[in-house]
């Protein structure tokens, strides 16, 4: 029998987990996805945590006790998402042995109201990176204006770093030129390169969604030939800049130094709508040196049906770019559907961590009772 993950792993796609709960750590869901579903990594989010926190009562000991010491609501939440994380990347720690760093990585974001604030994102990513205490953790920061120069900073000062929410190829491009000047000064400053790592979360199934939409209502047949086309053709080109970004003397320097590329990471890859296959945003990322986060259920879903061609993007660039310039011929506006989509990913962000904040206040409340 073929095993699609072996195969997707094999041609250079890290599958990472887009999930963290103390339920997957308590129960061995998680070790059993590291065994047996060569998962080598994973990513989290406020939204992620809002679910599992609201939803089990793993989590009542812990909260009792920080509601007993009167602890605010945000250090109480930071307490409890860095104790998850912390045991995730134990549980991932051989994987980022094996791999000299590069997988066995976990994922902690910090609080999206920081989202335009530089100062205090890199205030944040200090604090956080200090609490979970593990060389194999990523602190996720958005690539918003204000999230740039923060990625800069943090590497500088030797903070492994997961640049989430990326949808445009221009930001795409700042966001690599903040790593790799990140980078230069962390080498400057005696920083040991080869344990510095990060990787760039291009967000995929959200730009279908958002560009579908508009499709829909130009409704001509051009319009409805290019229904969920959008998505994989503008990771495609995010590939193809990649390439070119680190096909550089200035980036062999610091790869001579020490430092491994920033890797493309393939986010937001569940399919929204049902008419598309269920793996789609998978197997037409297939490219080496990339990372592919995915939900259980995606996971599960590529290990029954999942069709492994080798390389489905560098042969495609082309093709990728006649979809973009289709797309503008009819009337989407690229620049606005991804201004559009970095917007709201942000506010969806910013409602579940409002969200889990008010929650958690109400369990530290009702504990404390107790």
């Amino acid at each position: 029998m073929t095993d699609p993950l072996k195969q997707l792993s094999a041609a250079g796609v890290a599958i990472w987990l887009d999930d963290l709960s103390r339920d997957r750590l308590v129960t061995g869901n998680l070790a059993n996805l590291i065994r047996d579903f060569h998962v080598v990594g994973e990513t989290t989010n406020p939204t992620i945590f809002q679910k599992a926190i609201s939803g089990s009562s793993y989590y009542d000991d812990q909260v009792r006790d920080l509601a007993i010491r009167d602890v605010d609501v945000n250090e109480a939440l930071r307490a409890v998402t860095a104790h998850d994380v912390r045991d995730a990347c134990d549980l991932f720690r051989a994987a980022y042995d094996a791999t000299d760093g590069v997988d066995g990585r976990v994922s902690i974001e910090v609080s999206p109201a920081l989202a335009h604030n530089t100062e205090a994102t890199v205030a944040e990513a200090r604090s956080l990176w200090w609490l979970v205490d593990r060389p194999n953790l990523f602190v996720k920061i958005p690539a918003t204006e204000a999230g740039v120069p923060a990625i800069e900073q943090v590497l500088a000062e030797g903070i492994s770093v997961n640049v989430t929410l990326i949808f445009s190829l221009q930001r795409y491009a700042e966001v690599i030129d903040a790593f790799q000047a990140g980078m230069e000064r962390a080498r400057r400053a005696g920083h040991d390169l080869s344990r510095l790592g990060s990787v760039a979360s291009f967000f995929i199934s959200r730009v279908d969604t958002e560009v579908d939409a508009r499709l829909d209502k130009i409704g001509s047949d051009e319009a409805k030939a290019l229904r969920g086309k959008a998505a994989v053709a503008n990771a495609r080109l995010a590939y193809k800049l990649y390439e070119e970004k680190f096909d550089t003397d200035a980036w062999r320097a610091l790869a001579a130094a020490g430092a491994k590329p920033q890797r493309p990471l393939w986010a937001s890859t569940s399919t929204k709508d049902p008419a598309y296959d269920d793996t789609m945003y998978v197997v037409e990322l297939v490219v080496d040196g990339t990372v592919n986060t995915m939900p259980e259920a995606t996971i599960h879903a590529l290990a029954d049906h999942g069709k492994i061609t080798g390389d489905t993007v560098r042969p495609n660039y082309a093709n990728a770019r006649e979809v973009l310039d289709s797309l503008a011929a009819i009337g989407v506006d690229y620049d606005d559907v991804v201004k559009v989509l970095e917007d709201e990913g942000v506010e969806k962000f910013e409602a579940s961590w409002k969200e889990l904040v008010d929650s958690t206040k109400a369990e530290l409340k009702k504990l404390a009772a107790k």
